[in-house]
């Protein structure tokens, strides 16, 4: 274990900046993966308990379409009747914030060590969190549709989950490097003050 330690200090050293995309990109990962599979296991269970709110359809635009013979409503935020209706979104949007939330909090602190404004970063995250949310919502509508005709919900959930994180991951890992500054640019934004 010391080689390793030893070989990453020098790499560290010799490559600072590279070395940081290296340890914060793979930190990213890991907890944006970790992340996900607890979104998937809030996914699984949690429209049980909004049963009581019945399948009906929730969202919007609520678009008629028809695909691979299968009629469904297109939403951009939202599902279908077919797909859950308005408790599996309801399911889905808890299951995406408390994910989100706490991804929020360990990205910012042990991922990119930032110290920053943690009001201006909470608000630029929840915006990508809206845009992702709504990108993503309206592709995962049509899958649901569509992969609810052919398989398990326990198997096209791992799809939403997957395409969710996916996505997600994508936008945030470039969202957190702008959002979450270094300590090194927090300290250099200080000294401009």
């Amino acid at each position: 274990m010391e080689k390793i330690k030893d070989l990453w200090n020098k790499f560290a050293q010799s490559h600072p900046k590279l070395s940081q995309w290296v340890r914060e990109g793979g930190l990213f990962v890991i907890v944006s993966n970790v992340i996900t599979v607890f979104k998937y296991l809030l996914l699984t269970f949690l429209p049980a308990a909004f049963a009581f709110m019945g399948s009906q359809d929730f969202g919007f635009p609520g678009i008629d379409i028809t695909l691979f013979g299968i009629e469904f409503k297109w939403y951009i935020i939202g599902y279908g009747a077919d797909q859950g209706g308005a408790a599996y979104f309801t399911a889905y949007m808890i299951a995406m914030v408390i994910g989100e939330v706490i991804n929020f909090f360990i990205q910012r602190k042990y991922v990119f060590r930032s110290n920053g404004n943690i009001v201006r970063q909470g608000a630029w995250y929840f915006l990508a969190f809206c845009v992702v949310t709504c990108v993503v919502n309206s592709i995962n509508c049509i899958w649901a549709a569509v992969a609810g005709h052919f398989v398990d919900p326990w198997l096209y959930n791992i799809g939403t989950t997957v395409l969710n994180g996916g996505v997600s991951m994508v936008v945030f890992f470039v969202v957190n490097k702008i959002v979450f500054e270094s300590k090194k640019e927090e300290e250099k934004e200080k000294c401009e003050e």
